[in-house]
């Protein structure tokens, strides 16, 4: 085929064998397309040498071309005010946007503000992922006024039934369960859980299950009086841990529900007296990078920010193009490190 002038999309369509909107859609990077068919119309776009007009394309489709980032504060020792956890996951969603040509803003949020009215209004994205959210039931309304507004987004969170919006998360639950269980393996029998297992916190509490499964199939009872509330934070942790610490509680592990909650209670148990993990083994959840440089290194459960940022990014795109989209939750594998080696 002889190409007169500047190439069009319906050129390229007619030699890769493909409607119009399919070489659209393969050029907006949209997951619907396949793999093999994406690689031919770019293969014959390049050829071409066509240029997608961004410009024209999104007034066509009256979008932006941009997503959205929410960042909500968070309780931190340093200025930041963001979960540390987040941060590894940003880079992933920045490179998922850039492979699929959209454009990323980054803002950060405090949870008092309207946050949910005004990006929804102000139509500077055409969509947003938000990570992080606070206490669950306190931003349940605001997240179902997104809905019911139209407002394309997703989040990282528990993706449990009936949860307003699209959910991305990890299996809070089997990770649970499975740190859980080898603490159990390495001889432990009495093991603290510190971390928020209610309603406001389902991340949390998906992971007190799983703990309260792997103790039941074990023949244990969950001991109400070895469960202190705590949130992301290293200080929380370290007053959760004392709590039980003072009350005369005794533990042989602990369980926190976050990285920075159990290296909280790894301070606490060092100031009382105890060795990690000769006297009290302990393990975490997220994998964030200061659990490997821990005294001693921390067992955790790793959450996979590289894959949770790209499922992200393609069901935002997915919503934004008005594609099906279902809430997913993603696995997780145990990292073992010396803070839960105890003698079995």
């Amino acid at each position: 085929m002889t190409i007169r002038g500047k190439a069009t999309s319906l050129d390229i369509a007619h030699l890769a064998g493909v409607s119009q909107p399919t070489v659209s859609r393969a050029l907006r990077g949209s997951p619907s397309v396949s793999p093999e068919t994406r690689r031919r119309i770019l293969a014959i776009a390049r050829e071409l040498n066509y240029k997608v007009d961004k410009n024209a394309s999104n007034l066509r489709a009256q979008q932006s071309g941009t997503l959205a980032l929410l960042f909500f504060e968070d309780p931190t020792p340093d200025d930041s005010l963001i979960n540390p956890f987040f941060h590894s996951m940003l880079g992933s969603i920045t490179r998922a946007c850039a492979r699929r040509g959209y454009d990323l803003l980054v803002s950060f949020q405090q949870l008092s503000t309207n946050w949910h009215a005004d990006f929804a209004d102000s139509h500077k994205a055409d969509g947003i992922i938000l990570l992080g959210y606070g206490d669950y039931l306190e931003s349940e309304s605001r997240m179902q006024q997104l809905v019911e507004q139209g407002t394309h987004f997703v989040r990282w969170g528990a993706a449990l039934p009936g949860e307003p919006g699209i959910s991305i998360g990890c299996d809070n639950f089997q990770g649970g369960h499975d740190i859980t269980a080898h603490l159990l393996e390495r001889g432990c029998r009495r093991i603290a859980f510190l971390g928020n297992a209610s309603e406001h916190y389902p991340e949390f509490r998906e992971r007190w299950r799983g703990y309260q499964a792997a103790l039941q199939e074990a023949g244990l009872e969950p001991l109400p009086e070895l469960q202190a509330d705590a949130i992301t934070t290293e200080q929380s942790g370290y007053e959760a841990a004392r709590a039980l610490l003072d009350a005369g509680q005794v533990f042989d592990a602990v369980f926190g529900a976050s990285d920075l909650i159990a290296l909280g209670a790894m301070k606490a148990l060092r100031e009382h007296g105890l060795a990690v993990p000769a006297d009290v083994a302990v393990a975490g959840f997220d994998d964030i990078a200061m659990a490997s440089f821990a005294q001693p290194p921390l067992s955790t459960v790793q959450q996979d920010t590289k894959q949770a940022g790209e499922v992200l990014v393609d069901s935002l795109i997915r919503l934004v193009q008005r594609e099906p989209v279902e809430s997913q939750r993603l696995p997780v594998r145990l990292v073992l490190r010396e803070s839960s080696q105890r003698p079995g």
